[in-house]
């Protein structure tokens, strides 16, 4: 076990998310005494760790742990998905001291913590984010969620977790594309709040996609901090934590055009430029910053442009949006990088002249 970092999300139920290598023993430390009886939530493709998990979790005889494998990705973020989570823990009577670990990446967080917020109206959750996505985004602030047929994360609750643990060990498996999918949300912390990430990026882009560098880490870290400060002053999205948003309106409407087969940080990833065309066509960005996205974006690989005939489609699913107030339109754009702020209801000709910009 390396030498841990340890960021405290504050607010009216505080909790620290946890960074390190080979901290996985930690988890047990995490669960409340009180609990035991677990459900570890984990995919198809960490079911040896999970299994290990569970090992080392009961090793003192103190808790019955069980394991609930869920389909990979997006296909596991639905109400039957829930539904099947439930009727293990109902079979096995599990009581309001007892917990949900959260093993996996961001869909598998996402659906733990929802499990965890309506299991008899509320139990313990230790997220154990596995992916980059699920340590910087899904993993941290409490938001949880399940998809429907008409949108993304449609259906959810604010529930905070106990503990997040963030093993980058747990990284050095997947490959660079896996990596790269989930380092557009770190991307996103560069662009709206630390702009140190981007000129990491910029200094060295292989270096800033390793787990096993100082340059990656200390990403991860500025990631996770920012979003650790706005949701802690902001846990119901009243105001600032808004502002994560950037990239995601889109971003989100991409995602179910392409039916979920699209990494959400590839889908974000478009959706970020198109609000720094957006930005820049309403004169607030300058050229030079709207460049700086599709040059960092492009550097490691992301997707820059979508389907140029599906601005339509787009806009319906945009404007059934969660983050939509009152049939307005909402927008998470910059006065310059680092500066974000809400452009709301833009005229659909300034959106078509935005998403000309990355239209192909």
């Amino acid at each position: 076990m390396t030498e841990t970092t340890v960021i405290t999300v504050a607010g009216e139920t505080p909790y620290d998310i946890v960074v390190g290598r080979g901290i996985l023993p930690l988890v047990g430390d995490a669960l409340p005494e009180t609990a035991r009886k677990v459900l570890i939530v984990h995919p198809p493709t960490l079911a040896a760790e999970a299994a290990a998990l569970r090992e080392g979790l009961t090793a003192d005889g103190t808790r019955q742990v069980l394991l609930a494998e869920i389909p990979d990705a997006e296909s596991g973020k639905r109400v039957e998905v829930a539904a099947f989570c439930w009727q293990v823990m109902g079979q096995a009577d599990f009581t309001r001291t007892d917990a949900v670990v959260g093993f996996g990446g961001g869909a598998v967080t996402d659906l733990a913590g929802f499990v965890a917020a309506t299991w008899l109206r509320g139990v313990a959750v230790v997220q154990v984010p596995t992916t980059v996505l699920g340590m910087v985004d899904a993993a941290v602030g409490g938001k949880t969620g399940i998809n429907t047929n008409e949108g993304k994360n449609l259906v959810g609750a604010f529930w905070t977790p106990t503990a997040v643990i963030c093993d980058l060990a747990m990284l050095d498996s997947l490959s660079r594309n896996e990596r790269v999918a989930g380092f557009a949300e770190v991307v996103k912390a560069g662009f709206i709040w630390y702009p140190e990430i981007l000129d990491l990026i910029q200094s060295d882009p292989e270096a800033a996609v390793d787990p096993t560098t100082a340059a990656f880490r200390r990403c991860i870290e500025l990631a996770i901090r920012m979003k650790a400060q706005v949701v802690g002053e902001d846990l119901r999205e009243a105001g600032l934590r808004e502002v994560l948003n950037y990239g995601h309106t889109l971003g989100h409407a991409i995602e179910h055009a392409e039916r979920y087969q699209w990494r959400h940080g590839a889908a974000v990833a478009v959706g970020m430029m198109f609000a720094a065309e957006l930005s820049r066509l309403a004169g607030r960005l300058s050229d030079a910053a709207a460049q700086r996205h599709r040059d960092i974006l492009e550097l490691l690989g992301l997707p820059t442009t979508y389907r140029a005939g599906a601005f339509s489609q787009l806009l319906a699913t945009m404007q059934r949006d969660k983050k939509s107030r009152g049939g307005m339109l909402r927008f998470i754009v910059l006065d310059e990088i680092g500066k974000p702020t809400v452009l709301q209801a833009p005229d659909e000709s300034l959106l078509f002249a935005a998403y000309q910009e990355v239209g192909e």
